[in-house]
């Protein structure tokens, strides 16, 4: 039997607590006025929500910001909404706790990895947080949802501000692999400068619906060794997708 779900619940006033929080590299993003505009109006709208007894997910909407700076980006993966379920959203795009039942698009992500790497032992945890500690952002581009109703958020301002977010990456002088799985990510090739240097790799997204399907079949993509090959050839270490060290 899984142990309880661990409450992921938000709470009142935790968006501007997690904002004085973040690196202050990503203070020009949320500065822009455009995005200062939007992230006052999504934010009124899930205190509002808050205000009327809705349960909000995750606790910590800007968690893959945590820690890590703009430079210190080496891998960008893009989700589209938060888990609309108890225990699952941490603010990590396709990651859950351990102690959750693994969602059928993580499923499918690790058993790319262990096809991938057959040398090693297929990942255990559903954790993602060692991939963020190695550099990757796994960033949703809705940030919140309401429990049981996904996309309940969209459209309400996120967009403006993590699409902000991915270009100012995007600018970096530093070469980053962009990871764009299913149409709503490959739409965000728009924000990517041209000739910066990126490696950019697109292919279905990994849930079951799409991930064997044409014209890229998600498994089989072989995007994990890849950006791992492209990380050596730019002097940089590889990610441990398995065991998350460092």
């Amino acid at each position: 039997m899984l142990p309880p779900a661990p409450d992921t619940r938000l709470r009142p006033g935790a968006i501007a607590a997690q904002l004085a929080r973040l690196p202050a590299a990503w203070k020009d993003v949320f500065d822009a006025a455009p995005v200062a505009a939007a992230l006052h109006a999504v934010t009124a709208h899930v205190e509002r929500r808050l205000a009327e007894g809705a349960v909000v997910y995750p606790a910590t909407p800007f968690r893959a910001l945590d820690h890590l700076a703009p430079a210190e980006v080496r891998v960008v993966i893009l989700g589209q909404d938060p888990y609309h379920g108890a225990g699952q959203a941490q603010g990590l795009a396709f990651s859950v706790p351990d102690g959750c039942k693994r969602p059928p698009s993580l499923r499918n992500i690790f058993n790319e990895i262990a096809a991938e790497f057959p040398e090693a032992p297929p990942p255990s945890g559903n954790d993602l947080s060692p991939w963020a500690e190695q550099g990757v952002l796994l960033l949703n581009t809705s940030l919140t949802v309401e429990d049981g109703q996904p996309a309940s958020h969209a459209k309400k301002g996120w967009e403006t501000v993590t699409d902000a977010l991915i270009a100012r990456v995007a600018r970096d002088p530093r070469p980053k692999a962009f990871l764009l799985w299913g149409a709503h990510a490959q739409a965000k090739q728009a924000l990517l400068p041209p000739h910066s240097g990126h490696l950019v790799l697109m292919a279905n997204h990994p849930s079951p619906l799409s991930a064997r399907r044409p014209p890229v079949p998600f498994l089989g993509c072989g995007h994990f060794r890849r950006t791992n090959d492209w990380l050596i050839d730019q002097g940089k270490n590889p990610i441990d997708w398995i065991g998350g060290k460092k």
